[in-house]
């Protein structure tokens, strides 16, 4: 599943491409098409993304919201595109760029009034300006499930996935099993910190580079896709060089070196 970096690109780029523009919406597939046949012609006025949610705002007042979930992708054209595949849910079409959306878990059309009741479900999002992290930090206080399970929680933290997790807690020497309120305060406020550094640098790069430049010996642009991380997926750790455990944790892959992440004692 696309992570919160990806979302706020996708959000940045369709904002730069259609905002001001009256634009072309069909739904080839047919789901969209009542929504479709509203929108079409109407302005793109902006874009914006809370987590992994993203929003296309129009000027009669209808906003598109889109949750990618694991199988969504916007596939972006030239104008004119090519003929639509019948599995386009969403397509837009502005004066230069095209974009065709596929296998969204969401594609809805919304008033002001239902935006404000999904966002008001989410956390605080790193990549935010108006983010409360210590509405996260009260969150994990209340929480005693382990703190990699809660992280992927969208209520306490919007836009942190499965590789901002495993990666997050490896930096910081926590293992995911870690019950959540037994994180302090300060040590919240480094993890926070962490997250905003990484996911800005995700939405810049398009891609999730979490390894020190320094460590591996090249720029941060350099750096290929299997030695991006140092623990998920991975078989051993790039810092120590023990072997990576992997196991089901809320229902997804987490990863950890014990060495670097010692397992926590019974009772802490």
């Amino acid at each position: 599943m696309p992570e919160g970096h990806t979302i706020h690109r996708l959000a940045r780029d369709h904002a730069t491409w259609f905002a001001g523009d009256a634009v072309r919406v069909c739904s080839p597939q047919g789901r969209f098409a009542d929504a479709a046949r509203l929108l079409d012609g109407t302005v793109l006025t902006g874009t914006d993304a809370v987590g992994k949610h993203l929003f296309h705002r129009f000027d009669s007042g209808a906003v598109v919201h889109v949750h990618l979930g694991l199988f969504g992708r916007f596939y972006t054209h030239a104008t004119p595109p090519p003929p639509p595949r019948d599995t386009v849910r969403y397509r837009l079409v502005g004066a230069q760029r095209t974009v065709d959306l596929v296998g969204a878990t969401a594609c809805d059309l919304l008033d002001d009034d239902e935006v404000a009741r999904i966002v008001a479900r989410l956390g605080p999002d790193p990549l935010r300006r108006d983010a409360d992290p210590e509405r996260a930090f009260a969150a994990l206080q209340r929480r005693s499930v382990p703190i990699g399970r809660a992280l992927l929680d969208q209520a306490v933290v919007a836009g942190v996935g499965n590789v901002y997790r495993a990666e997050l807690l490896f930096v910081h020497g926590i293992h995911p099993e870690l019950p959540a309120r037994a994180i302090t305060a300060e040590r919240w406020k480094q993890l926070w910190a962490t997250l905003v550094t990484w996911m800005r640098a995700g939405v810049r790069m398009r891609r999730i580079v979490t390894v020190d430049p320094d460590e591996v010996g090249v720029p941060r642009s350099r750096i290929r896709r299997a030695d991006a991380t140092y623990v998920y997926r991975q078989a051993t750790c790039r810092r120590c060089g023990s072997a990576v455990r992997r196991w089901d944790l809320a229902g997804r892959w987490a990863y950890a070196c014990e060495t670097c992440q010692p397992p926590p004692r019974p009772g802490s």
